[in-house]
């Protein structure tokens, strides 16, 4: 660890993992919200995530973060389960969270041609 920043993003992370983990919810949905999201888009792709969770009392924990890194494919979203494995969505809009939250979040699904994986199959 090189700061004190270092230190509180790492405490920070450790936290919410405790907080999915200690909780009856399943999943950690993350919205990239840095600049380079909210200019592809991400503020309407938090705000149907955020709907959705509360129209099925929510299953979930949504939250928002800073940038993921992988500008090009903004909005991205990723969906950590309890054993801290992650999926990420890329190219996410509004009616595509919708469906990401009803396939992965409610039935336990990852919702393939959305994913980073298929995009990037997509590109060779």
């Amino acid at each position: 660890m090189k700061s004190l920043e270092e230190l509180k993003k790492l405490k920070e992370t450790a936290g919410k993992e405790m907080e999915l983990r200690d909780s009856n919810k399943r999943y950690r949905v993350l919205v990239g919200m840095g600049t380079c999201g909210i200019a592809a888009g991400a503020r309407p792709v938090l705000n149907r995530l955020v709907e959705e969770a509360a129209k099925h009392d929510y299953p979930c924990v949504v939250s928002q973060t800073g940038c993921i890194g992988l500008c090009k494919y903004e909005p991205i979203v990723e969906v950590f389960d309890r054993e801290g494995d992650k999926t990420t969505y890329v190219y996410v809009d509004a009616e595509k969270a919708a469906a990401i939250f009803d396939s992965h979040i409610l039935h336990n699904k990852v919702a393939e041609e959305y994913t980073l994986d298929a995009e990037e199959r997509k590109g060779k």
